[in-house]
């Protein structure tokens, strides 16, 4: 668990850094040495270029933007999850990056208070790019003191991917909509030797799953106190985690889902050896085609009494978005260049034709070449859509909550363990 990024850490940590003798050698981290203060060198830093979804398009789309800008060289430096880590130990240095290319949550909700990124409000409206992100992108990426930290970029929507063939062989006639129904199917699934649910109930995805199960009895106001408090106690929480451990004891999960990752939870919906998974756009683009023809995408049954009318999902606008760093403040300019370049209308549809990825930004493009992406995008009315917690979760606490995620998918833990694991998740930050 890395501590949160405050003021008075920054700083502190910054002293010892400055003393440091072989201060290149930090943490192996190349940006220390391959930030340029070159005004004709923009660095970008960003988890595109391996085998990140759009890492194609994106590299691709870097080549564009140098033929197209002869006189300024682009460094692209690629870190995976640790970049929020190894961006801090570079600003430290006073040696960061100019623009970095990461999601708003855990740490990043820290940077602009710090002063380790800058508020982009006056560069989007300067630029005239405002009327290109959606409403409810901006509204995500501003903080409660109304600074704008990052221009927005990717979005997601979060739907349940379902198997039909999968539950056509095991005898379920109809996509389940209730908790009754889903536990009926688990049962039909398991019978044939089929796992249910397929969840990383170790990881992020299986954090995500859990907290939009228990808003089932949430209202949108009570899912943002309990998120950004850590107070599991009212009516609604509780029946909602209630809900969660009655899921889980009928078999819903697949086995030792406290175990799972992301990536085998992938595996095992692609692969078909099991039913349905909790599928972030992303993950929906990568399912092999003789698979997505008798794929369904819909939302997570609801329970009788729950607040919501329809199933439910998750969408967030703030995937990826671009930072600018007191660095990149002093390279406006190439900075500006580079957002132009990546807000144009061709390189957003590039994204979306050739890498299946949602947007922030206003687009008539859809994703024809990934039809369950495509079929996400227009669930629209037929589902309702929950909190996804993570700009409200403080950042100590997000890791710590991953731990408790993984604790409440362990089969047989009570309800009042599982609230009691996710309140000392925030306790303990």
């Amino acid at each position: 668990m890395h501590s949160p990024l405050t003021r008075r850490g920054f700083l502190a940590a910054g002293s010892g850094l400055a003393a440091a003798t072989a201060l290149p050698a930090l943490s192996g981290c190349s940006l220390v040495a391959a930030a340029d203060s070159d005004p004709h060198t923009l660095v970008v830093h960003s988890q595109l270029g391996t085998t990140s979804p759009g890492s194609p398009t994106y590299l691709a789309g870097l080549d564009r933007f140098r033929k197209e800008n002869p006189g300024l060289k682009v460094k692209n430096l690629i870190n995976g999850d640790d970049l929020a880590q190894v961006y801090e130990t570079s600003r430290l240095a006073r040696k960061e990056p100019d623009v970095v290319m990461v999601n708003l949550y855990d740490k990043t909700l820290a940077w602009t208070d710090v002063g380790a990124t800058v508020d982009v409000k006056g560069y989007l409206d300067d630029w005239g790019l405002r009327d290109r992100v959606r409403p409810e992108a901006l509204a995500a990426w501003t903080d409660a003191k109304g600074r704008l930290r990052a221009f927005p970029y990717f979005a997601t929507n979060w739907p349940i991917a379902y198997n039909r063939a999968l539950l056509d062989r095991a005898g379920v006639d109809a996509i389940p909509t209730t908790g009754d129904e889903l536990i009926a199917a688990a049962r039909k699934l398991r019978a044939k030797g089929i796992a249910p649910v397929t969840v990383g109930g170790n990881d992020w995805t299986g954090q995500k799953l859990l907290a939009q199960i228990i808003q089932t009895f949430l209202t949108e106001d009570e899912a943002r106190h309990v998120y950004s408090t850590g107070d599991f106690g009212s009516r609604g929480a509780r029946e909602g985690i209630e809900y969660f451990a009655t899921l889980r004891d009928a078999g819903v999960f697949a086995d030792k889902a406290q175990g799972l990752t992301s990536d085998l939870m992938t595996t095992q919906f692609n692969t078909e050896s099991a039913a349905m998974e909790s599928a972030m756009s992303s993950a929906l683009a990568k399912v092999p085609e003789k698979v997505v023809r008798h794929t369904e995408v819909g939302g997570w049954p609801l329970a009788d009494g729950a607040v919501h009318d329809k199933p439910t999902i998750l969408r967030t606008y703030t995937l990826i978005g671009f930072w600018i760093s007191p660095n990149g403040a002093k390279k406006i300019d190439a900075v500006e260049k580079f957002l132009r370049f990546m807000y144009r209308r061709d390189t957003v549809s590039r994204f979306i034709k050739e890498s299946g990825r949602d947007m922030a930004l206003r687009t008539d493009t859809v994703s024809t070449d990934f039809p369950l992406v495509a079929a996400a995008q227009k669930l629209g009315s037929d589902v309702s859509q929950v909190l996804l917690p993570d700009v409200y979760v403080p950042p100590a606490a997000t890791q710590p909550l991953i731990t408790a995620t993984s604790t409440s998918f362990t089969r047989g833990t009570s309800a009042a363990k599982v609230r009691a694991a996710l309140e000392t998740a925030y306790r303990s930050a």
